[in-house]
């Protein structure tokens, strides 16, 4: 029969091997691999990404309170956000350092909030067009827009968009500088639902190659020209708003004059 010290012992022993077991646990539970800096690098961009649908949480805010310079602003930041981020995401290789992360996915859900559903709530609740033709133009953009992101080949070998790349974040916003008559804006939105089906091609300012520093220019311009515009609560001089015209109707057909002349542009 064991003594009593030598049942203290082994209650001693077995006690220091649960606990000895206990701080292995424990250190196997933190003991996490140290994440590599190109892995940190490229979640960042991700996030800076993903930013954008804060932006677009903070344009709803304002365009139900009926604050449009304010959601206009928030749109701004997320279309720079957009303008920045694909190039930094091939600059440090996204795709290849987290493979299994579609920085494509991200891209589209925050592309459809901020380039479609938010001008188009912006549009229904300004009654721009009246009613209730205010609710079909904002129903037409959504669903329209939703298809068009569904298409695989919305985009051709010179990253020309093939359809009307359903910017309606630039048209919405026109439409606004310009204070848009109920017709003039129900032509220009159910000429742009269209056009969205058929296969002519619009500019993608960035990464088309052809007359990329003109198109570049005057993306720019129309830019400068808008921010002033929201500086000036859209009470905007004559020159303001043709300025804004003229630039996005460029933009707006550039694309299908270099479609007809396809050596227009070409080095």
């Amino acid at each position: 029969m064991p003594s009593i010290a030598g049942q203290r012992r082994s209650g001693d022993g077995a006690k220091r091997r649960t606990e000895g077991n206990g701080r292995q646990s424990q250190m196997k539970f933190f003991n996490y691999r140290r994440v590599p800096y190109a892995e940190i690098r490229a979640f960042s961009v991700h996030i800076l990404t993903a930013s954008g649908s804060f932006l677009a949480f903070l344009g709803v805010v304002a365009a139900a309170e009926h604050r449009f310079i304010d959601m206009f602003w928030w749109l701004g930041l997320a279309l720079l956000v957009d303008g920045i981020d694909g190039p930094i995401a091939r600059k440090v290789q996204v795709k290849e350092v987290l493979p299994n992360w579609s920085g494509d996915t991200l891209d589209n859900v925050i592309d459809y909030v901020t380039y479609v559903l938010l001008p188009a709530f912006a549009l229904y609740q300004s009654g721009m067009i009246g009613e209730p033709w205010s609710f079909v133009a904002a129903g037409a953009i959504v669903v329209s827009s939703a298809i068009y992101y569904a298409d695989m080949g919305m985009k051709t070998d010179e990253y020309f968009f093939s359809g009307f790349p359903v910017v309606w974040n630039m048209v919405v916003f026109t439409l606004f500088v310009i204070q848009a008559s109920e017709v003039t804006a129900s032509i220009v939105v159910f000429l742009s639902v269209v056009l969205t089906f058929l296969p002519i091609n619009f500019l993608h300012p960035v990464r088309v190659k052809r007359l990329r520093p003109l198109n570049l220019g005057v993306f720019l311009v129309w830019s400068v020209l808008g921010m002033y515009a929201l500086l000036l609560h859209f009470e905007t001089p004559p020159w303001v708003a043709l300025g804004v015209v003229a630039t996005g109707i460029y933009l707006y057909v550039i694309g299908f004059v270099l479609q007809i002349f396809p050596n227009l542009g070409r080095v």
